[in-house]
């Protein structure tokens, strides 16, 4: 990372931000509905929910998920214009690909 590798930050950007959105708990319409002010919860974390807690295969299948994104979407990029976003996007694909295989860190 030191080196301003732009693929791999903007890979594990996606990919991080991709875990904290599996990792959010869903709110009931009900819930967003009708309370009073009084009735209201106050105070410092009175409205913070728990997190899920992901397993690791499902981590491993969200960050397979995005690297397979970013294949898919630079095999639609036939254009010799869309070159270098191709690259880019294969480069990211292999930075998510190399901490599936567990060979270092980007």
């Amino acid at each position: 990372m030191r080196a301003r590798d732009k693929a791999a930050v903007s890979a594990l950007r996606a990919t991080l931000a991709a875990l904290d959105n599996a990792e959010a708990v869903p709110v009931d319409e009900a819930d967003l509905r009708g309370l009073a002010l009084e009735q209201s919860p106050a105070g410092a974390g009175a409205t913070e929910a728990a997190r899920r807690e992901l397993s690791e295969s499902a981590v491993a299948d969200i960050v397979r998920g995005e690297a397979t994104e970013r294949l898919e979407a630079a095999a639609h990029l036939t254009a010799p214009a869309h070159a270098d976003r191709v690259a880019r996007l294969r480069a990211e694909a292999a930075v998510l690909l190399r901490l599936l295989d567990g060979h270092g860190t980007p």
